[in-house]
């Protein structure tokens, strides 16, 4: 029996975060990116500590969470980072938007890899730049980037290039060799690569995370890292999250980010980041445990019940990137299952065109809620 018991749905809903108020309680929410775990011992432990003794300021200019993103780079990855390159922010997106405000001019290209991550596009336009897409590739052995498409982008005088490692929606996990040609891309185009890497420690059984700067010269040169605790221990809401580099090149535009960029970031976020990252690995092993279980599980449910829904099992993550265009519920099949099933799935088209017929589904949940919602969806008509 797990310790991480998933608390019934009645004790869920009492949640006030986004995931459970949006929804009446009729429906079961299972799109946005929180697990339904409890939190890390270690973490909770750091935050009453924090409430007790009344530390609800501003973050500190202290070495704290750097340390931390260090010990545990290196300890899970085998990946040495300077404690000197790690910069505090609030989230992976305020830094992205902001080292973006610093490289990029208006009218520059900023290329993504759809179906991605949804607010890459909506980042790109807040700060003047035009998206450039270069989907990822279906190839033989499944999704993967196209190295073709991404030289054609970047030879059009690409600024810049959001890479989501692991990939989101679909959870893949990019082997290194397309890393590492990646890099020379970049390199020889000029484009600096902004890896967003906020599922890194979700990587599942089966699959080997590869840190983007860890894999060449040109990836230090060129590459920017985006790591926070916020996905992996379910830390969200309090908002501490770190921008690392690896070369001076780079650096210099984390340097020119406000000094006030500290004070924006979530003391808790800090204190609970810092727990996570130095005494959260038993927990987060847990977790993987029952995401593959729950990855397993859905597998089953899909072939038994769902026959005609293609699925690619995630490397990384708690979310299913489905295709539902076989059954024919149009462009975005999850306003359709809200309608009929009473469950919310994120809408597969507001992840770029090739997300049409498609919805992502979060199985960070009790097996008994995703049987449930699989159960409903297979009714729906």
């Amino acid at each position: 029996m797990s310790k991480l018991s998933v608390p019934p749905l009645a004790e869920l809903r009492k949640r006030r975060s986004a995931k459970w108020r949006t929804f009446p309680d009729d429906v079961l929410p299972l799109p946005v990116a929180e697990m339904d775990f409890p939190l890390a011992e270690p973490v909770a432990r750091a935050l009453h500590e924090a409430v007790d003794r009344s530390d609800t300021g501003y973050a500190a200019p202290t070495r704290d969470l750097a340390d931390a993103v260090v010990g545990y780079a290196r300890r899970t990855w085998d990946w040495t980072i300077d404690a000197d390159h790690v910069c505090t922010v609030a989230d992976v997106g305020i830094g992205v938007v902001e080292v973006l405000r610093r490289i990029v001019g208006p009218g520059d290209g900023v290329v993504i890899s759809p179906p991605v991550y949804e607010p890459f596009a909506w980042w790109i336009r807040e700060v003047g730049a035009h998206v450039v897409e270069a989907p990822l590739a279906d190839g033989p052995l499944g999704p993967r980037l196209d190295l073709d498409a991404l030289a054609r982008a970047f030879a059009g005088h690409a600024t810049a290039y959001l890479l989501c490692n692991p990939h989101n929606p679909l959870g893949l996990v990019h082997p290194r060799e397309d890393l590492v040609a990646l890099a020379e891309l970049a390199d020889r185009y000029g484009v600096h690569v902004l890896s967003d890497e906020i599922h890194a420690p979700l990587v599942l059984p089966g699959a080997d995370f590869v840190p983007f700067l860890s894999v060449s010269d040109e990836a230090r040169r060129w590459g920017l890292s985006f790591l926070s605790a916020s996905k992996g221990w379910n830390l969200a809401g309090l908002k501490a999250a770190t921008v690392i580099t690896a070369h001076p090149a780079p650096k210099r535009y984390v340097d020119r980010l406000s000094p006030h960029s500290l004070y924006r970031t979530g003391h808790l976020g800090v204190i609970a980041t810092v727990a996570a990252f130095n005494d959260g690995d038993a927990w987060l092993a847990e977790v993987l445990r029952l995401l593959d279980r729950n990855r397993e599980l859905l597998d089953e449910l899909l072939a038994k019940l769902l026959p005609d829904v293609r699925h690619r099992r995630p490397q990384a993550g708690f979310l299913a990137w489905l295709d539902f265009r076989s059954l024919g519920w149009g462009d975005d099949p999850a306003q359709h299952l809200l309608t009929t099933a009473k469950v919310a799935l994120n809408s597969g088209n507001r992840y770029g065109p090739t997300g049409n017929g498609h919805a992502r589904l979060n199985f960070a949940c009790s097996p008994h809620t995703l049987i449930e919602a699989l159960t409903r969806i297979a009714t729906a008509r």
